[in-house]
């Protein structure tokens, strides 16, 4: 009996250690060890190991026996899927520096483009165009433009919408006028060819020229090719102040006729006058969300928005592009028109000088021409009082000298409206704006600090300090719900099968550090940051990875080699 007991415990032994041979423990390229993970969902986090083989996520569990190349502790850290940047102006910023600093210190890993505008398709004459600037634009059409930027060295994913103002301009140029029955079909044509290279749908920023001279029956022509391929339409509203309503209602119109969802993007009610009008919005939204209609919003995190003083101009005087607007303003008659409209409180177009209610609340931070940029940092009132001139003439004068657009930010919104939106659950986060280094050229420049902050802010400020919305409801927001919105695949949520782009902060100490008064401050508490399976991010330092890919939209169709 004994020597069967032995024997059986010898022949156990012997199988334990045959296993342990031939199942050696799993072997992951990072393993993510102990740390409180938000999968992107809103579910109640849990502390959980990650392990990632690839650019994808393999396991999300007990990994405790399991070994990889690299192993990071998260104890006490939260763990999230990568932020998506719902509207991002980093497109030519990262195609000079890759690293796209500003934006990976908050944890973005996917930057957004295309509200009006996008890298494609450009035509022969705006090429012919850069070159008289001394640029070059090695690619033509939308695809192209991605994927160059991409061939570059990009730290982070991109992804874009095709922008109605790029598409109208390749075949209008800076006309205000409509297209013939030829020019909108080719203007279809240009879309269809964008949502099949990788277009997450179209977008409009309808208060500037050119796009401003569209209309509404054009939109919808362009977002109807957009839906054929389950593309979105994005727009920055013909109006955020004191049309504000009917703008809605044009987006809601846009969205019916084409039958496409459709985003308002960077929601909200500009100028004290209007601040009211922000729940009568916010009821039609719902209303329409009820009726079965996919409207939806982002926002920044700001009560200031920034821009160009040509908002402060009407868009007739900008018709024919920057040259042309520059030559008008130096005509004495146009100047003293557009001077007459900048003053009038009554406009059919958005008058940001009006908005501001006070010169002292238009802030100047960018400008091209050197000897203007000791004007960095001052308002419009303080330089008008300077030079003895009101403030429209002083813009004018500004504009001219500068020889184009100049860098503003309007103090337009207040923080009851923002904390609102915050809680709206179809609600997502765009910086709008780009992503840079604070350093070289950049400092020479001031900036609006949603550029260094917009994300961070919303997990320092409205998360842990004001609690206006939980952690998992806002790495939600940042993450899944983003993702969902733009109908890519993959991303946007911690499983099994899904690009690792992951991020580890402390939700104890995340803060944005950015003012309006010094806004070259990068974000504190983002302390790794994945991308696509590389550490881009580490222990709070870039590692110099590139790793970011092209995130393509729903209707694309890879191309066979030919």
């Amino acid at each position: 009996m004994l020597y069967n007991s032995i024997r059986w415990i010898v022949l156990c032994l012997i199988g334990l250690y045959l296993a342990s041979c031939t199942n050696p423990p799993a072997q992951y390229d990072i393993i993510i060890q102990n740390g409180t993970v938000y999968d992107g969902t809103g579910n109640a986090p849990q502390v959980a190991d990650i392990g990632i083989i690839g650019r994808r996520i393999d396991t999300v569990g007990d990994l405790s026996q399991a070994e990889a190349a690299t192993v990071i502790d998260a104890s006490g850290l939260a763990v999230a899927p990568g932020f998506i940047n719902m509207l991002s102006w980093a497109a030519y910023p990262l195609l000079e520096d890759g690293r796209s600093m500003s934006g990976i210190k908050q944890g973005v890993t996917l930057e957004v483009f295309g509200e009006g505008s996008s890298l494609g398709p450009v035509s022969e004459a705006a090429k012919e165009r850069a070159l008289e600037d001394g640029d070059t634009i090695a690619w033509t059409t939308f695809g192209e433009g991605l994927q160059h930027l991409v061939d570059q060295g990009v730290a982070t994913n991109v992804a874009s919408f095709v922008g109605a103002t790029t598409i109208r301009v390749h075949e209008l140029g800076y006309e205000d006028r409509a297209p013939n029955e030829t020019e909108l079909t080719r203007m279809q044509e240009l879309v269809r060819q964008a949502m099949e290279e990788g277009a997450l749908g179209l977008g409009s920023s309808l208060i500037y020229a050119p796009a401003f001279y569209a209309s509404t029956e054009e939109l919808i022509a362009l977002a109807k090719v957009a839906a054929e391929y389950d593309g979105k339409y994005i727009s920055h509203l013909r109006s955020e102040g004191d049309n504000f309503e009917q703008a809605v209602n044009e987006l809601f119109t846009i969205a019916q006729e084409a039958d496409i969802a459709a985003e308002i993007y960077h929601l909200k009610a500009a100028g004290e006058r209007n601040w009211p009008k922000l729940d009568r919005v916010l009821a039609k939204i719902d209303s329409a969300r009820q009726a079965g209609m996919g409207i939806s919003t982002n926002m920044y995190n700001y009560v200031a928005a920034s821009t160009g003083l040509d908002a402060t101009m009407p868009p007739w005087v900008q018709e024919g592009g920057t040259q042309a607007w520059v030559e008008r303003l130096q005509e004495p008659t146009i100047r003293q028109q557009v001077i007459a409209e900048m003053e009038s409180d009554t406009n059919e177009w958005e008058n940001f000088l009006q908005l501001a209610g006070d010169a002292d609340n238009i802030l100047l931070v960018e400008f091209d021409q050197n000897s203007l940029k000791q004007y960095v940092g001052q308002t419009v009132a303080e330089i008008a009082k300077k030079r003895g001139m009101s403030p429209a003439e002083t813009i004018i004068d500004l504009v001219v000298q500068n020889e184009g657009d100049i860098g503003t930010v309007y103090f337009l919104m207040n923080e009851d409206n923002v904390k609102k939106q915050i809680k709206l659950p179809y609600m997502t986060f765009g910086s709008d704006a780009r992503s840079i280094a604070a350093e070289g050229k950049n400092l020479e420049s001031s900036t609006h600090p949603r550029t260094y902050g917009n994300f961070a802010r919303l997990l320092g400020k409205y998360v842990r300090e004001e609690q206006v919305i939980s952690l998992e409801e806002a790495i939600h927001r940042l993450t899944g719900l983003s993702a969902q919105k733009l109908n890519i695949q993959e991303r946007g949520k911690l499983a099994p099968g899904f690009y690792a782009d992951v991020v580890i902060f402390n939700p104890a100490t995340i803060q944005d550090k950015a003012t309006f008064e010094e806004p070259h401050q990068y974000s504190e508490g983002m302390v790794h940051a994945i991308v696509n399976g590389t550490p881009v991010l580490k222990n709070s330092e870039h590692t110099g990875a590139t790793p970011g890919m092209f995130v393509k939209g729903p209707g694309y169709q890879e191309k066979e080699a030919i």
